[in-house]
């Protein structure tokens, strides 16, 4: 299945994976496009409450030296993903959509979090969500 001409950031996970297991895409090519597009389009969608673009870099380019070396850890490795506002990452700002945590920082890495990263999946950045996930959307007024 060749996927010439397309943008990456359009692609499903299945497909991404497919692509970076035949060599025909990158991990770093798909990061570049996605956040290249989360540039492009974030500012009228207010998607993400926060992007970690240099360290998506890094783990994509990790990724494909690991991949190209032939130590590619499953499926799903060098895929990008974006988390949810209610997953925590050791370090980083986790703040459920709420007002009241605008400045709570993880002290520890959620399972759910530290097993998509063993998989080799690239963390892009966090999503936002309604406060504590409780509720209807609305104007969010966390961005």
């Amino acid at each position: 299945m060749a996927i010439a001409n397309t943008d990456p950031s359009f692609l499903p996970a299945h497909v991404l994976a497919a692509e970076i297991a035949a060599r025909r895409l990158s991990p770093v090519e798909i990061v570049e496009a996605i956040l290249a597009r989360i540039a492009a389009q974030d500012g009228k969608l207010h998607a993400y409450v926060e992007v970690y673009g240099d360290d998506a870099r890094l783990a994509a380019e990790a990724a494909d030296k690991a991949i190209r070396s032939g130590h590619r850890v499953g499926p799903l490795h060098g895929v990008p993903i974006a988390l949810k506002d209610l997953i925590d990452l050791e370090g980083r700002v986790t703040t459920g959509g709420s007002e009241v945590w605008r400045d709570r920082r993880s002290t520890v890495t959620a399972t759910l979090a530290r097993r998509l990263i063993a998989a080799g999946m690239i963390v892009l950045g966090k999503t936002h969500t309604v406060e504590f996930a409780m509720g209807g959307w609305g104007t969010n007024q966390h961005r």
